[in-house]
Order: structure tokens, then C-alpha cells, then sequence
């Protein structure tokens, strides 16, 4: 019997409910389910320019542009990539405890290419993407999960993380086919 590969895209770790939650979508099928767990590496270079964003333009103005040595700037790069990792095992230890098989691995180029190359690797049968709600991105259809619909020939479900079904009942989201 071969295995029911479902490659799971998300912006960080997995609570124990929201590991449940994913492994109850799969509770009656036959075939094992294995899961494929992709988290994003956190980019350092975008909380560079997060912090440098939240400046307002006066201060940006009336003060030298920030500027980080080398060594802080590969400080924050390893604490990013440090960070990653904590959730990655994370997420792996609550899917194990909700008695999902798991693997997972950081990933550092496009989300969106990285499932769309595991899938294929994998021979993967659905993608779940996981995220925090993004109104902006997802109204202009920039969000992960759009990107996937267009890119990869499973079904995609978006789920948002730290909410229950019933909380998403409505919102336009779910599966669909590719």
C-alpha cells in the first residue's frame, strides 16, 4: 500500500491544536499519511528592513542611514536560521503527538517553488498551506495559496493557523483543484 504524501507549507510553528487539526483531515484514509513539512526560512535581511520601515520618514531624515557591520548582520542570519529550526521541531514534535508521521525541513529560496518541488517529489497527493491571515496579500491573490493553485496539480487547502474549521466556515477558503 503506498503512502498518502501531503506536503504542509507553514509561516511557523504548528500549536498542538493546529497539528490535530491537520491530522484530522486524513483520519479515515486507508493509506499511511505521511507528511512533508516546509517552513520558510525566517529572512534576516527582511527584518532588516521591517526594523527600518517602522522608522517614520522624520526620523529616517533627521538621523544617518542604519547601517549593521558584517558580523551583526550574520548574527541575525544565524539567529534566523536558528529560530527556523526551533519551529520546524516544533511542529514535527506536534504532529507527532497528534499521531501524524512527519519530516520537514527549513527552506531558504520561494516558498511556493520549494511545495511545488516537493510535491513532485514526493508524488504528493494535496498541499496544505498554514498561514496567519494576510487580507492585502490575499486580496490581490499574492498569498501563498494562490500561488500554489496556479503552480501545482493537487489540491491546495489553506488553513489558518490558531483557528478551528468552524472559525474559517465562510471565508472563501478550502480546497480546490488545481
Amino acid at each position: 500500500m503506498n503512502d498518502y504524501d501531503v506536503v504542509l507549507l507553514i509561516e511557523q510553528a504548528l500549536t498542538p491544536a493546529d497539528a490535530a487539526q491537520v491530522r484530522s483531515l486524513h483520519e479515515g484514509l486507508e493509506e499511511p499519511v505521511t507528511y512533508h513539512v516546509l517552513l520558510p526560512l525566517e529572512d534576516a535581511a527582511a527584518r532588516i528592513e521591517a526594523a527600518m520601515g517602522s522608522l517614520s520618514a522624520g526620523e529616517m531624515m533627521a538621523s544617518p542611514v542604519l547601517a549593521m557591520s558584517d558580523s551583526e548582520i550574520e548574527a541575525l542570519r544565524k539567529e534566523c536560521e536558528d529560530r527556523s529550526s526551533t519551529e520546524l521541531r516544533a511542529t514535527l514534535d506536534a504532529l507527532a503527538g497528534a499521531g501524524a508521521d512527519a519530516t520537514g525541513q527549513v527552506v531558504s529560496g520561494p516558498p511556493i517553488g520549494a511545495l511545488a518541488e516537493k510535491v513532485k517529489e514526493v508524488d504528493g497527493r494535496e498541499a496544505i498551506i498554514l498561514t496567519r491571515p494576510h487580507v492585502v496579500a490575499e486580496f490581490f491573490h499574492l498569498d501563498w495559496t494562490s500561488q500554489a493553485r496556479r503552480k501545482i496539480g493537487v489540491p491546495v487547502l489553506h488553513l489558518l493557523e490558531h483557528e478551528n474549521f468552524d472559525e474559517q466556515a465562510g471565508g472563501g477558503e478550502g480546497v480546490t483543484g488545481a
